[in-house]
């Protein structure tokens, strides 16, 4: 197994797209098992100044979800998926997710290294809304496993 390409740091990628649903909002926190009405009620959250359903702040992951799928496709990485862990993930809220968020995220590969075999990737998405404003800044860390 190689290790992954160092040329790979300072890549960005094509921004992609999420167009935040109501109903997906709700499943997501139905499946981190939260009942926080602002996840789940309209009127609560328009109550509490919201202009729709609120997302769980782990949901920023399946926003970022196309963005990492195209990283992890792209050819000419080095990334072979099932050596893939996930390390680290620090998200910075601007503002909350709502439902019709139209939302684009930007990915861009801070630092590729290898330590004892073993590749480290390190990656920081920009979430957007349609204004351009930011919404949020994910920072993660991927471990690529060596043959060890």
């Amino acid at each position: 197994m190689a290790p992954l390409n160092p040329d790979l740091a300072g890549r960005v990628f094509p921004p992609t797209n999420y167009l935040v649903g109501r109903e997906k909002i709700r499943e997501f926190a139905r499946a981190v098992r939260s009942t926080n009405p602002l996840h789940h009620d309209v009127e609560a959250s328009r109550a509490a100044g919201f202009p729709d359903v609120v997302a769980p702040p782990t949901f920023s992951t399946v926003v970022l979800g196309p963005a990492v799928t195209q990283l992890m496709e792209s050819p000419g990485t080095g990334i072979e998926l099932h050596r893939v862990v996930h390390g680290s993930e620090k998200i910075e809220y601007r503002r909350p997710i709502v439902a019709g968020d139209d939302l684009s995220t930007t990915l861009t590969i801070v630092d590729v290294s290898e330590r004892g075999g073993n590749s480290f990737l390190s990656t920081i998405c920009e979430v957007c809304d349609e204004t351009g404003a930011l919404v949020a800044t994910v920072t993660s860390s991927f471990l690529h496993r060596g043959d060890a």
